[in-house]
């Protein structure tokens, strides 16, 4: 298996390169007062969705793993909300790098959908 595929399925790896890419971006948006305080939130939900699920591996029980995979997915629809909002307040020269990741989060809260769903 080829490291692309098999980190594509790697939820852990998958969402830690999630919160990488969002960081980098962030780096590259000019400092407006809109952007300091979105990218503020960005940065945090994005990291969170990754943190959260290696807490959900690590539960002491089914419940405490639901909790902390619906934390997950709270967190990147979040991500993919302050996405949206940067995306559509900034130059076009952003839009597709934030569409990628804004697809990403969506991505990920519809795995993190069907992980609650196949663990009841």
């Amino acid at each position: 298996m080829t490291e692309t595929k098999k980190n594509k399925y790697d939820l852990e790896e998958r969402t830690y390169q999630f919160a990488k890419q969002v960081a980098i971006f962030c780096k590259k948006l000019p400092r407006t007062i809109n952007n300091i305080e979105y990218l503020k939130q960005l940065i945090r939900s994005s990291g969170s969705v990754g943190a959260n699920y290696i807490e959900a591996n690590e539960s002491f029980s089914k419940k405490d793993f639901r909790m902390k995979i619906k934390i997950c997915r709270k967190e990147a629809k979040e991500s993919a909300y302050w996405l949206r909002l940067i995306i559509e307040t900034n130059d076009e020269k952003i839009k597709n790098e934030g569409n990628i990741l804004r697809n990403e989060a969506i991505e990920l809260k519809k795995i993190f959908s069907k992980v609650l769903e196949s663990s009841k």
